[in-house]
């Protein structure tokens, strides 16, 4: 009898299990940062740090349908990731948001709070990419969840970038701009996961498409 992990199915299993595993742990961080994160930047008065909160809740309700896709079927997980990227974009519009009511009622953050609190989402993040780096290629619903990580680094160290032009500028222009540019990074990754979805989802319909066949009494010529 050959030995069972030697089987394509008992692979893929234990991927599976790896994929479930890591989505749990990356989820609970992102839950976690979101709260310490929009606290601080509500109290800071930063967009940028309220911006880089969203992002975290959208990545923890991302990490959420990507747990559910696991284990199911090609359609699916590219309907998952069509969800991720609406996700994406409802919280890109958020952002925006911020930045119009920051226009409206201007204010200089603290720049002490933004630094803090970027260096410790950097941190956070960092973990959760390393963590993600080995399943970025294993299909569509892990490919959409590590290029939210991915983008999760390039936003804190914006933060940590818009905090250190507070200080030096004694103004809000930094953060606002910073706040766009998450924004900005928000429109173009759902963008991408709404394209990469919409080609998977017809993949998965033309392999489901039934196959014409051939009426009795008549040949191929």
């Amino acid at each position: 009898m050959s030995d069972c992990c030697s089987s394509k199915a008992c692979q893929l299993d234990a991927l599976r299990r790896r994929q479930t595993s890591t989505l749990k742990i990356v989820l609970l961080i992102n839950a976690a940062m979101f709260f310490a994160e929009f606290a601080a930047g509500w109290a800071a008065g930063s967009v940028a740090l309220v911006s880089d909160s969203l992002d975290m809740l959208g990545d923890a309700l991302v990490y959420g349908f990507s747990l559910y896709a696991v284990t199911e079927s090609l359609r699916t997980k590219a309907l998952a990731a069509r969800i991720k990227g609406l996700i994406m974009a409802a919280f890109a519009l958020a952002a925006f948001g911020q930045v119009v009511y920051r226009l409206l009622v201007p204010q200089v953050p603290a720049f002490e709070a933004m630094g803090a609190m970027g260096l410790l989402a950097l941190l956070a993040n960092g973990v959760c990419f390393a963590l993600l780096w080995r399943h970025r290629t294993d299909d569509i619903n892990m490919s959409s969840v590590w290029l939210c990580s991915r983008n999760d680094l390039i936003a804190n160290v914006s933060v940590i970038a818009a905090a250190g032009g507070v200080l030096l500028t004694h103004s809000g222009w930094p953060d606002m701009v910073v706040g766009v540019a998450i924004a900005a990074l928000f429109t173009r990754s759902a963008i991408t996961v709404l394209s990469e979805s919409g080609r998977e989802l017809r993949r998965a319909d033309a392999d489901h498409q039934p196959t014409p066949s051939i009426p009795a009494g008549r040949s191929h010529d």
